[in-house]
């Protein structure tokens, strides 16, 4: 079998000689420079599309505030890795820092108008 294909043994026939199958576990190709290069593109209109949403001073404002730093650098991480060629870690770090720009805006820390394009909200 080649690395892409798994066998499986499931059950006994009547002889007592396992049925086997062959179960495909190819994954479609991804153009993964493309995808990065997108999912970069979504983070930033996210970040600029975004403001901080309790107001000065308050503890929920340094809260949002640290959401916003957490999604920088991540985002800044994810160009340094895709500049280097290391495109699965690039991909990793863009999505963890728009992972933190969603979550930000679900908890009400950003105010995003409403824009479920860029961000996942609740109902």
């Amino acid at each position: 079998m080649g690395a892409d294909v798994a066998e499986s043994t499931f059950g006994v026939g009547s002889a007592g000689e396992a049925n086997r199958f062959v179960r495909r576990t190819e994954s479609p190709r991804v153009d993964l420079a493309a995808l990065v290069e997108k999912d970069i593109a979504l983070t930033e209109r996210a970040l600029e599309a975004l403001a901080v949403a309790p107001p000065k001073p308050s503890h929920l404002r340094m809260i949002a505030e640290d959401f916003l730093s957490m999604a920088r650098a991540y985002a800044e991480d994810a160009k340094h890795f895709r500049d280097a060629g290391e495109l699965e870690k690039a991909l990793a770090n863009i999505n963890y820092a728009h992972g933190w720009l969603d979550a930000g805006a679900r908890i009400g820390l950003f105010e995003v108008g409403g824009d479920g394009d860029l961000f996942t909200l609740s109902e």
